[in-house]
Protein backbone atom coordinates (compact mmCIF):
# COMPACT_ATOMS: atom_id res chain seq x y z
CA UNK A 1 0.00 0.00 0.00
CA UNK A 2 2.86 2.11 0.70
CA UNK A 3 2.83 2.33 -3.29
CA UNK A 4 -0.33 4.53 -2.36
CA UNK A 5 1.34 7.78 -1.00
CA UNK A 6 1.55 10.54 -3.77
CA UNK A 7 5.07 11.31 -2.91
CA UNK A 8 5.37 7.76 -4.80
CA UNK A 9 3.32 8.47 -7.69
CA UNK A 10 4.62 9.22 -11.08
CA UNK A 11 4.26 12.68 -12.45
CA UNK A 12 0.98 14.18 -13.34
CA UNK A 13 -0.01 16.55 -15.67
CA UNK A 14 -3.43 17.04 -14.58
CA UNK A 15 -5.08 16.50 -11.09
CA UNK A 16 -6.54 12.95 -11.14
CA UNK A 17 -10.26 12.42 -11.03
CA UNK A 18 -10.21 10.31 -7.68
CA UNK A 19 -9.19 13.19 -5.70
CA UNK A 20 -11.59 15.78 -7.39
CA UNK A 21 -14.04 16.86 -4.44
CA UNK A 22 -17.42 18.58 -5.35
CA UNK A 23 -17.58 22.38 -4.36
CA UNK A 24 -19.53 22.05 -1.69
CA UNK A 25 -16.99 19.39 0.10
CA UNK A 26 -14.00 21.71 -0.56
CA UNK A 27 -11.80 23.42 2.25
CA UNK A 28 -12.40 27.29 2.80
CA UNK A 29 -8.73 28.64 1.98
CA UNK A 30 -9.62 31.73 2.39
CA UNK A 31 -10.29 30.47 6.61
CA UNK A 32 -6.61 28.79 6.17
CA UNK A 33 -4.07 30.74 8.11
CA UNK A 34 -0.67 30.65 6.79
CA UNK A 35 2.72 29.63 8.92
CA UNK A 36 5.58 31.58 7.84
CA UNK A 37 7.57 28.41 8.90
CA UNK A 38 6.83 25.71 6.88
CA UNK A 39 8.14 26.05 3.47
CA UNK A 40 6.18 27.41 0.35
CA UNK A 41 7.65 25.50 -2.82
CA UNK A 42 5.85 26.75 -6.01
CA UNK A 43 5.45 23.37 -8.33
CA UNK A 44 4.20 25.02 -10.97
CA UNK A 45 7.71 27.10 -11.79
CA UNK A 46 9.48 26.54 -14.80
CA UNK A 47 13.16 25.52 -12.80
CA UNK A 48 12.09 22.27 -12.46
CA UNK A 49 15.84 22.14 -10.54
CA UNK A 50 14.89 24.94 -8.08
CA UNK A 51 12.07 22.87 -7.59
CA UNK A 52 13.53 19.71 -6.73
CA UNK A 53 16.33 21.09 -4.88
CA UNK A 54 13.43 23.53 -2.18
CA UNK A 55 11.88 19.72 -2.13
CA UNK A 56 14.83 17.88 -1.14
CA UNK A 57 15.92 21.03 1.36
CA UNK A 58 12.12 20.63 2.78
CA UNK A 59 12.12 16.98 3.45
CA UNK A 60 15.93 17.03 5.20
CA UNK A 61 14.37 20.11 7.39
CA UNK A 62 11.21 19.06 7.92
CA UNK A 63 11.41 15.18 7.56
CA UNK A 64 7.56 14.79 6.90
CA UNK A 65 8.45 12.57 4.15
CA UNK A 66 9.70 9.93 5.93
CA UNK A 67 8.80 6.66 4.04
CA UNK A 68 9.51 4.34 7.18
CA UNK A 69 7.10 5.56 9.01
CA UNK A 70 4.15 3.99 6.36
CA UNK A 71 1.12 1.97 7.30
CA UNK A 72 -2.27 1.78 6.53
CA UNK A 73 -3.06 0.08 10.10
CA UNK A 74 -5.66 2.08 11.37
CA UNK A 75 -4.98 1.13 15.30
CA UNK A 76 -0.94 2.26 14.97
CA UNK A 77 -0.42 5.84 17.31
CA UNK A 78 2.23 6.98 14.44
CA UNK A 79 1.99 6.53 11.07
CA UNK A 80 2.47 8.29 7.53
CA UNK A 81 -0.40 7.29 4.93
CA UNK A 82 -2.56 8.68 2.49
CA UNK A 83 -6.08 10.38 2.69
CA UNK A 84 -8.35 8.06 4.90
CA UNK A 85 -9.32 5.17 3.56
CA UNK A 86 -8.38 4.37 0.40
CA UNK A 87 -10.16 1.24 0.00
CA UNK A 88 -13.35 2.75 0.46
CA UNK A 89 -13.49 6.40 -0.81
CA UNK A 90 -15.13 7.51 -3.39
CA UNK A 91 -13.04 10.18 -3.77
CA UNK A 92 -9.46 10.81 -2.18
CA UNK A 93 -7.18 13.88 -0.01
CA UNK A 94 -4.58 14.84 -2.37
CA UNK A 95 -2.44 14.29 0.34
CA UNK A 96 0.25 12.54 2.48
CA UNK A 97 0.23 12.98 6.38
CA UNK A 98 2.04 11.97 9.24
CA UNK A 99 0.09 10.93 12.24
CA UNK A 100 1.81 11.30 15.65
CA UNK A 101 -0.35 10.64 18.88
CA UNK A 102 0.84 13.39 21.62
CA UNK A 103 -1.41 12.77 25.00
CA UNK A 104 0.32 12.12 27.41
CA UNK A 105 3.25 13.49 25.58
CA UNK A 106 5.60 11.96 27.64
CA UNK A 107 4.17 8.60 26.25
CA UNK A 108 4.75 9.43 22.66
CA UNK A 109 6.93 12.41 22.27
CA UNK A 110 9.93 9.64 21.95
CA UNK A 111 9.04 7.52 19.11
CA UNK A 112 8.47 11.18 16.95
CA UNK A 113 10.64 12.22 14.08
CA UNK A 114 14.15 13.88 14.99
CA UNK A 115 13.87 16.00 12.26
CA UNK A 116 13.70 19.26 12.49
CA UNK A 117 15.24 18.76 16.06
CA UNK A 118 12.94 21.64 16.98
CA UNK A 119 10.10 19.16 16.19
CA UNK A 120 10.27 17.18 19.18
Amino acid sequence: MASQLLSAAGNHVSLPEIYVRPESQRPRLHDVINDANIPVIDLGSPDRQQIVAQVADACRSFGFFQAKYYSDDPTKKMKLSTSFNIRKESVRNWRDYLRLHCYPLEEFVAGWPSNPASFK
